[in-house]
């Protein structure tokens, strides 16, 4: 008799452990089911937002617990491997668009969760280029749902382009035309501020000018294809269009102050130009061009919400709600605004959404809000060919080789074919590891 207590106060201890693990408990009849959200909005004012939307669902979804893992960003891919390899991987994440082809290559996504939640929240009204950046390698669903992004391109000064009489620059030889008019170098002033440092600012600048003119890093098979003519013109015109920024270097820091500050007239730079600009009260003066020769590329990011592979029934219908929830079109605007002007709607629907449009810095802006916006449809960026987001490319910028090229041809006056072949060669190497 003494046995068969004991066996049930076993049973009894090790369902109320079972069931600690799984992230529920019960009150009464109600069960209560906590899941774990990963983001990496740590500052007080982003946190308060993020404080925001967990209480409103909450209240909405009582039997669901939102517990929150704020990582400071440059921890955060570091963070996602340690949780990953301990088993301890939160069943909601935030995630960017070049880590969650890593974490789709580990299996650590529910792809078929994500893609059909981003169904359900509407397809259509994403923009197609956020869509494209959060597509896998085989070209089949989503790897996260678009939540916010940037854009980048030529940023121009109206009235400085005017006086000299320029309007937008529409191509190529438009952009060229403007730097050179505006450069007098002995009096330190300069056409563009244009990125030539050896690092990622570089590549994301110079892969605009190559995607412009049809000429990718890799093919539709995913093959290094890097040494052809459209190619080789892209970087002569970006080596020749280097004559005319600032000497040495270019970083952000350099790009941006020389913008601002009215040595150049032109700046090749991201969205987050767009709080200082607001700041300067100088909204009504500023426009945004696309660099185009063949065709358009505008490069951008997207931040995404993703869902976590393994997780038990209760908790994915529970991660699955509550990303459903983040993808309405108000929460999506609370996400957005937590940075107006430097974080931009990846979905119509906070386009058109009249807190977004009232919004003080947003408004500043006029129709350029909703150009930037809708500019998400000509994304393009180095290895997404024919709808396959290759993984590989991870790898490939990572090896420096292409901010490297940038840098040796501008700052460092060498030739392009000379620079060309050793990127090749470094690539090939690390793409045969």
């Amino acid at each position: 008799m003494k046995l068969k207590i004991m066996s049930v106060a076993l049973i009894f201890v090790l369902s109320v452990v079972l069931s600690a693990c799984s992230g529920s408990n019960k009150t009464g009849t109600d069960e209560i089911i906590t899941i774990e959200f990963m983001h990496s909005s740590v500052e007080q004012e982003r946190l308060a937002v993020i404080n925001k939307l967990v209480d409103k669902f909450e209240k909405e979804n009582p039997a669901i617990k939102i517990k929150q893992v704020p990582v400071q960003e440059d921890a955060y891919n570091t963070k996602i491997i340690t949780l990953a390899s301990a088993g301890k991987l939160p069943a909601v994440l935030e995630v960017g668009q070049d880590y969650a082809k890593v974490m789709d290559k580990e299996q650590l996504i529910d792809k078929e969760a994500v893609t059909e939640t981003l169904e359900k929240a509407g397809e259509k009204d994403f923009y197609d280029g956020a869509l494209k950046l959060m597509t896998p390698e085989d070209g089949k669903g989503y790897t996260g749902i678009p939540i916010s992004g940037w854009v980048q391109g030529i940023w121009f000064n109206k009235d400085m382009l005017a006086s000299k009489g320029f309007e937008e620059p529409k191509n190529w030889e438009d952009v060229l035309k403007v730097a050179k008019a505006f450069t007098d170098s002995g009096s330190k002033k300069y056409g563009i501020g244009l990125p030539t440092i050896e690092g990622g600012f570089s590549e994301q600048a110079f892969s605009q000018f190559a995607l412009s003119n049809n000429a990718n890093v890799l093919d539709v098979n995913g093959k290094l294809d890097m040494n052809k003519k459209a190619m080789k013109d892209a970087l002569t015109y970006y080596k020749e269009l280097a004559q005319y920024t600032m000497p040495g270097s270019n970083d952000t820091t350099e790009v941006k102050d020389a913008f601002m500050n009215g040595t150049t007239p032109m700046a090749l730079y991201s969205t987050y130009i767009l709080p200082s600009v607001h700041a300067e009260g100088d909204a009504d003066n500023i426009g945004f061009a696309i660099p185009e020769q063949k065709t358009k590329a505008v490069y951008g990011t997207v931040s995404a919400i993703t869902i976590s592979s393994g997780l038990e029934d209760a908790q994915k219908e529970a991660a699955e709600k509550f990303t459903a929830f983040l993808s309405e079109p108000e929460n999506m605007t609370d996400w957005v605004l937590m940075s107006p002007g430097g974080a931009q709607p990846v979905n119509k629907a906070v386009t058109e959404n009249a807190a977004y449009q009232a919004n003080e810095v947003v408004k500043s802006f006029g129709d350029l809000s909703t150009e930037i916006a809708t500019s998400f449809n000509d994304i393009q960026v180095f290895g997404l060919v024919g709808g396959k987001n290759y993984t590989k490319m991870g790898d490939i910028t990572s090896s420096g080789a292409i901010s490297k090229l940038v840098n040796e041809i501008t700052v460092g006056g060498k030739s392009v074919d000379g620079e060309l072949e050793i990127a090749e060669k470094k690539i090939k190497d690390v793409l045969s590891k």
